[in-house]
């Protein structure tokens, strides 16, 4: 068929027409992602700096340390998923995100202190501190630090000290694609890949996307909110360009003496095993479990490690028991349990 002149117009009209309707979308989506994101916590001036923060619920002070790409609204979002209600959690943006600002000094140890600072300005002198992924980092540095402020220390999937596998980005072209586009804060480019390649960006958060395909649909839209809730990177991405100058040493994890959980998977592709590993055989005492599956989000485990995160803190006296909510045969047959 030979296409003739007339059509053309018509077609450049369509694309036209279907561009404008992206930009709308983008521009919409991005509107309330901000507004969302500002909307949070209040900022506050502590011993540290000026520290932005959000609280949500009532009972042990939970102190919820987010990681790469997040804020203070993932630090409550890794707290309702892992630990549920009962808890008084303080959840602060990191160096660099969102409303907090970056100090001279972004390492690790300073971010402790500046966690230790928060709980003082909010009189909090006792939490359980939950680390996730490269918030592992201070929550580490303010147990060793401040072991007078910290109940119990739960790291998942820590992006900690390995002497042998450090922690590391997937290798992949299109994770090296979407680490270029969160360090330069590309918000368009991080939307336009949300729905043409969300693959990609499943991928470049430590999940295989095959292991989130065969998942049950709770824990696939769990993936997918994590991956919207990092927009706007134009509001994250300085606190990604400090965590990815961050150099890991080995700290005296010996020093520790907060009952300890540590959870991890297998196939994470943030490798974040050898770290979880190197510390539970480090911390005096501390608990292990490693998942088969599941990747950097423990895709098809949320339940499990809750159960175990509930049973953990009972063990340490500081709730009290509750019913298990999975009785998964698979995951305890992984587990040795």
């Amino acid at each position: 068929m030979i296409v003739t002149g007339p059509l053309l117009p018509a077609t450049a009209f369509i694309a036209a027409g279907a561009a404008g309707a992206a930009i709308w979308a983008y521009k919409h989506e991005l509107a309330r992602a901000r507004d969302a994101a500002r909307r949070g916590g209040p900022v506050v001036e502590t011993a540290a700096g000026a520290i932005e923060y959000a609280e949500k619920g009532a009972g042990v002070p939970l102190l919820s340390i987010h990681g790469a790409g997040g804020g203070y609204d993932q630090g409550l979002a890794n707290a309702a998923e892992l630990l549920g209600d009962g808890f008084r959690v303080i959840a602060p943006s990191r160096f660099g995100y969102l409303r907090t600002l970056v100090p001279h000094n972004v390492s690790p140890a300073a971010q402790a202190e500046a966690h230790a600072a928060l709980l003082s300005q909010l009189g909090v002198s006792k939490a359980i501190v939950l680390g996730v992924s490269a918030g592992a980092q201070s929550a580490v540095e303010l147990a060793i630090r401040r072991q007078d402020l910290v109940a119990a220390l739960i790291l998942i999937a820590p992006g900690t000290y390995s002497p042998v596998s450090p922690v590391s980005v997937d290798a992949s072209r299109g994770s090296k694609f979407a680490f270029w586009v969160v360090n330069v804060g590309g918000d368009f480019a991080w939307w336009a890949a949300e729905k043409i390649a969300p693959w990609m960006l499943i991928r470049f958060i430590g999940v295989r996307p095959e292991v989130v395909s065969a998942a049950p649909q709770v824990e696939r839209d769990r993936a997918t909110r994590l991956v919207e809730s990092i927009q706007p990177l134009s509001l994250r991405f300085r606190g990604v360009n400090v965590d990815s100058a961050v150099q890991l040493h080995e700290l005296p994890l010996a020093s520790i003496i907060a009952p300890t959980l540590i959870v991890s998977a297998r196939d994470d592709l943030f490798n974040t095993l050898p770290a979880a590993e190197f510390a539970a055989s480090k911390i005096p005492n501390a608990q292990l479990v490693v998942y088969e599956s599941g990747g950097h989000l423990l895709i098809g485990h949320t339940h499990e490690v809750r159960d175990r995160i509930a049973a953990f803190l009972a063990a340490s006296g500081l709730v009290e028991q509750r019913a298990e909510r999975s009785d998964s045969r698979e995951d305890r047959a992984q587990n040795g349990s």
